[in-house]
């Protein structure tokens, strides 16, 4: 599909605006149980709207923790309520890059922009819940994928969770860092783990669906929703066999005329060392090892952007 094509309706999530929390956009259920305590994020971008599908979904299902807490959170619903279909890249954000700003310097600074305020609303959230899914979507048509920074518990809790097919470990970004980088979360000193889905490109229609199934699975993974609950609203109940790959480095645009020489969606394995995937003015971008694994490719990569990671089998 074209990468404007949006076959996805973006939910009413005003109704969700004041809900049982003292912060907008934010509804806790408690099971009186003990038991973790799980969050499930949307929009951390405004116009990945499949997370937002899957939590109006799980609202309306009524699904609550069988034991511990559990919480969801519409994150930035500032830029969300730009969307516009005919423009949908537009809203992402409305003054920065709500998932690189999660640095105690900054969250603790002077700064004060739309996303910093929302960050520092929700920071105390983050802070005490054990586990956190943030749901994303790609570019590309990219099969989904499961992010985790690389420790061990990370790994661990994304096998567990059972989907997407793919984990990709590692960062690849070059600004800021990502709310699963937030220090209480990377940290290999506590049990706190948090972990990114990209469920697929933006506004396909199966990407909403993998927003769902991953939702559901991870909180039983978590302990917080009985199988049968998760099962009774996944699409499919079997899961598929999981790779995982390790993130080693990534190539950042030097010009404004940066552009691959295939149509990569990602997840592609390029077999030699040395091959050619992209052109950067007079630059040849090449494979740095055999046996390559490209991901998330950045079609639209501006001078200084991450245009590209590259990755190889965890042993």
């Amino acid at each position: 599909m074209a990468e404007d094509t949006v076959e996805l309706v973006p939910p009413d999530i005003e109704r969700y605006r004041r809900g049982n929390h003292d912060i907008d956009y934010v509804h806790e259920f408690d099971s009186g149980k003990p038991g973790p305590r799980v969050m499930v994020n949307a929009l951390t971008h405004g116009n990945e709207i499949c997370g937002a599908i899957a939590l109006d979904r799980l609202l309306r299902l009524g699904v609550r923790p069988s034991r511990g807490r559990l919480t969801f959170a519409f994150v930035n619903v500032a830029a969300y309520g730009r969307f516009d279909a005919k423009t949908p890249h537009a809203s992402r954000f409305v003054d920065e890059d709500l998932n690189r700003v999660w640095l105690e310097a900054r969250l603790d600074g002077p700064e004060n922009t739309v996303e910093l305020r929302r960050a520092r609303e929700l920071r105390p959230l983050f802070d005490q819940v054990d586990f956190l899914l943030d749901i994303h979507s790609m570019q590309t048509t990219s099969p989904a994928l499961m992010i985790c920074h690389g420790l061990a518990k990370e790994r661990k809790l994304a096998r567990a969770v059972g989907v997407p097919p793919w984990i990709v470990c590692g960062s690849g970004h070059i600004q800021g860092r990502r709310l699963i980088e937030y220090t209480p979360f990377n940290s290999p000193d506590n049990a706190k783990t948090a972990l990114l889905v990209e469920c697929g490109q933006h506004w396909a229609k199966a990407t909403a669906t993998v927003a769902s199934d991953t939702a559901l699975r991870f909180l039983y993974a978590t302990g917080v929703l009985a199988r049968a609950a998760m099962e009774a609203h996944v699409s499919a109940v079997a899961v598929p066999q999981q790779r995982m790959i390790d993130v080693t480095d990534g190539y950042t645009a030097k010009t404004a005329e940066f552009s691959f020489v295939e149509p990569y969606i990602g997840l592609e394995r390029i077999e030699r060392a040395g091959t050619v995937v992209a052109e950067d003015g007079e630059v040849k971008v090449v494979t740095p090892y055999d046996d390559c694994y490209l991901v998330m490719p950045n079609h639209r990569a501006k001078k200084g952007e991450r245009a590209l990671r590259y990755a190889r089998a965890s042993t």
